[in-house]
C-alpha cells in the first residue's frame, strides 16, 4: 500500500511511531531591516507585541510528534535566542545552535545551516524546516497531518493572484495530485500562481540529500535552489493552505504586517 493511500486518523493512537525534529532558520543578519535588526534578530522582532518566533512556536506546540526544536543562529545573536528560550514557557525541548558566523560575510546560508544542524545533531528522523521570519495564519498541525497521510515531502504553498508579487518568491508548478513538477526561485516570468514558502516537512530519507546537494557544489544560500534540485530527484508535494503567510524581508513589509495584525 502506498503511503498516500493510508487512512490516517491524526487524533488516534497508532502502532507506528512518528518523531520529527524541527529546524528554525534564524541565522541571517537582516541588513535590509537596519536599524531595527542592528541589535535584535529579525525572528525576535515584535508583531502586535509578540516576537515572530512565538507565533511559530505556538503552532509547533500543537504537533505532538515534534520532540525537539533547534533554532540555528549566528554568533552575534545566539545569546538573544538562548535568553528567549530560557524565558519561554513552551513544552518542547528547544536548543539554540550557534553556526559560528560572526558577521554577514561568514554566513553559511540557509542550506548550509540546515546541513550544519543535521550533522551536528546527527539527525536521522523526519524533519520540519521553517524560516524564523515567517508569520502565518494557517494551521501547521493540519499541514503536518497532510504530510503524515501522504508519506512524502511536503512544501507549504498558497495561490497568489498578483503577477508582480510572484516574482519575489519561489513559484511551483504542480500536477493533478499536487506533486511539484517544476520550481523556479524568483522567476521573471512565473509559470504558475503557486507560491512556496520556506516551510517544509521532509522524510528522513531526504536528510542525506542536503549533503549530496552541497557536495555537488550547489549554492548553500537559498533553500529554494535546494527544493528545485530535490524535485528533480524525488517526489515533493505542495500542501496548499488556506490562510496567509508573510515573509518579513524589508522595513516596508514589517511595517505593513504591523498594520494588518492590529486591524
Amino acid at each position: 500500500m502506498r503511503a498516500a493511500d493510508r487512512n490516517y486518523d491524526f487524533n488516534a493512537k497508532t502502532e507506528e511511531a512518528f518523531t520529527i525534529k524541527a529546524i528554525i532558520l534564524a541565522a541571517g543578519y537582516a541588513t535590509r531591516l537596519y536599524p531595527l535588526t542592528k541589535n535584535v534578530p529579525k525572528s525576535l522582532l515584535p508583531i502586535n507585541g509578540k516576537p515572530v518566533l512565538n507565533y511559530i512556536f505556538d503552532e509547533i506546540e500543537k504537533i505532538d510528534d515534534i520532540d525537539q526544536a533547534y533554532i540555528v543562529s549566528n554568533s552575534t545573536f545566539a545569546n538573544h535566542f538562548k535568553t528567549w528560550a530560557e524565558n519561554s514557557t513552551y513544552k518542547k525541548l528547544i536548543e539554540v545552535i550557534d553556526d559560528g558566523a560572526k558577521n554577514e560575510s561568514e554566513r553559511k546560508g540557509a542550506v548550509g545551516d540546515i546541513q550544519f544542524v543535521l550533522e551536528y545533531k546527527k539527525i536521522d528522523d523526519d524533519i520540519f524546516i521553517i524560516a524564523g521570519d515567517n508569520y502565518f495564519t494557517y494551521s501547521l498541525r493540519d499541514a503536518y497531518a497532510h504530510f503524515i497521510k501522504l508519506g512524502e515531502d511536503c512544501a507549504c504553498a498558497k495561490r497568489l493572484n498578483n503577477p508582480e508579487e510572484l516574482k519575489q518568491f519561489g513559484v511551483a508548478e504542480i500536477d493533478s495530485s499536487s506533486k511539484i513538477i517544476g520550481f523556479d526561485e524568483k522567476p521573471l516570468e512565473p509559470k504558475s500562481d503557486l507560491v512556496v514558502y520556506a516551510t517544509y516537512f521532509m522524510r528522513k530519507s531526504t536528510v542525506p540529500m542536503f549533503s549530496s546537494y552541497l557536495q555537488e557544489g550547489n549554492s548553500s544560500d537559498n533553500i529554494g535552489s535546494f527544493i528545485k534540485w530535490l524535485c528533480e530527484r524525488k517526489d515533493v508535494y505542495a500542501y496548499i493552505f488556506n490562510g496567509e503567510c508573510y515573509d518579513i524581508g524589508t522595513r516596508e513589509s514589517y511595517d505593513r504586517l504591523q498594520t494588518i495584525t492590529t486591524k
